[in-house]
């Protein structure tokens, strides 16, 4: 069997046995294919790859300029795909079980101020008629629930017909949790469900999605909230270099740590399967309260 059947075969298993995201595999795919092309200028490819080759292949990851979570990324794909060919016997050996992966640190998320979140949704707001009461509705979602922009967009409509307190959001891996909407979030979404069918395609009367887009998909895409989340963010005269969709997320779990919420409830409300995922969001609110403290205090002033 060749490389690329190796391939087919290991995305198939964690399809089948690992039960892994859509998401998940055309990464996975991407990464071996990235694998493969550079062992291809070699002469080489993944399934005749000696740990030398995968050794240069990982060297070459660094010397692209790749972000450290990228380079990761394809350096455990290929460990995981040799893994698994090992076990299936297809080779005797491991090409790159020799390659210490390097040690990366992990960046602090930006995160913007309360401030700053309640600027963006009023400028989100401000924006003309149902293009406005869908922005504003979407950024008081994710900030009231700390959705990922996958989970945002993947809402459909009868999650919030009937005014719920919470929602039933399926996350990473398939996995369901319960994320909870504020009063403004819940009005939000009733000032923007009847502006909702200005956004279907011509000639159709209705649509599954809660944000229903004239595109091929049907639905609002995460770019296209992206693009008007840039544009609402410099009209708030935030700088939209500190503004994603994810940026929101950030900024709910930041808060309500700073608020004194417990690390396990915001681990669960973000759908973290490990803690030490959601321990990064200490090390930003221990940051903004020493900042407070030092430029606050009347102590920690300069006389």
């Amino acid at each position: 069997m060749s490389g690329a059947g190796w391939t087919e075969a290991f995305l198939e298993m964690m399809a089948a046995e690992r039960a892994a995201a859509r998401n998940t595999l055309t990464a996975y795919g991407k990464d071996l294919a990235d694998a493969q092309g550079f062992l291809a200028g070699r002469g080489d490819d993944l399934a005749t790859a000696t740990a030398e080759a995968i050794e240069a292949y990982f060297a070459d990851l660094g010397a692209r300029g790749l972000s450290p979570a990228t380079a990761a990324r394809r350096r455990a794909a290929v460990r995981q795909f040799y893994r698994f060919v090992l076990g299936e016997g297809w080779r005797p050996d491991d090409p790159s079980r020799r390659v210490d992966a390097p040690k990366k640190g992990r960046p602090l998320p930006k995160v913007l101020t309360r401030a700053e979140v309640d600027r963006l949704i009023a400028a989100a707001a401000a924006r003309d008629g149902a293009q406005g009461l869908r922005l504003a509705c979407m950024v008081e979602l994710i900030y009231a629930s700390g959705l990922r922009i996958s989970e945002l967009i993947a809402l459909p409509l009868a999650a919030l017909a009937r005014d719920p307190a919470y929602l039933i959001v399926k996350g990473k891996g398939g996995k369901e949790r319960l994320a909870p909407l504020n009063d403004a979030a819940r009005t939000a979404v009733k000032a923007y469900l009847p502006v909702r069918p200005a956004f279907f395609a011509k000639g159709l009367k209705d649509s599954p999605w809660l944000f229903p887009s004239r595109g091929q998909g049907g639905r609002l895409t995460g770019r296209r909230f992206a693009q008007l989340l840039d544009e609402a963010a410099a009209d708030a005269g935030v700088d939209p270099q500190k503004v994603s969709p994810h940026v929101l997320r950030h900024a709910f779990a930041t808060h309500l740590l700073e608020g004194g919420a417990d690390l396990r409830v915001v681990q669960t409300l973000l759908g973290h399967a490990d803690i030490a995922t959601t321990q990064i969001y200490t090390h930003v609110a221990q940051d903004r309260l020493r900042e407070v403290v030092e430029s606050k205090h009347p102590l920690a002033k300069k006389r």
